[in-house]
């Protein structure tokens, strides 16, 4: 999966010049649904298919300031998946340094539209499959990357 780049804005920032907190998660965001596009099956195709997927919980460790100007790198990751649940890791590295200057997660469900929670492995298995497909495919990129250290 290809890792989804961002360019800090100036509107992303505080009087000092450095991101707000808060942009961070709508960088997860971003990424989150650039990577569900790469897998094959963005908002707008579960959205057509009845499926919504809120945000359950957020956690983000922020590490170092990211600046105005910055271009940053965000890789995701599914950590875990049931069919029911889904959970994506984030890491933020800034392209000039290569550190990691921010990492979370994003805890999500799915619901229908009516707002009952629902099985992607029982109602619809092309969704579930790309998921799990997903969580596989980063699993093997984690041990990929853990080999190369």
């Amino acid at each position: 999966m290809k890792a989804y780049k961002h360019k800090v804005q100036y509107y992303e920032t505080d009087q000092m010049g450095i991101v707000h907190h808060s942009n961070y998660i709508r960088w997860f965001e971003e990424a989150r649904a650039d990577f569900m596009e790469q897998l094959g099956m963005g908002y707008t195709e579960m959205e057509k298919e009845g499926i919504l997927s809120p945000v359950l919980e957020v956690e983000a460790t922020y590490l170092r300031m990211v600046r105005f100007g910055d271009t940053v790198t965000i890789t995701t990751r599914i950590k875990e998946y049931n069919g029911i649940k889904l959970t994506v890791g984030y890491e933020i590295h800034n392209d000039k340094t290569g550190m990691i200057h921010c990492k979370g997660i994003t805890k999500h469900c799915f619901l229908t539209k009516m707002g009952k929670p629902i099985s992607l492995k029982k109602e619809l298995i092309e969704f579930h499959n790309m998921f799990s497909k997903g969580i596989e495919d980063s699993q093997n990129n984690k041990n990929e990357e853990e080999g190369d250290k």
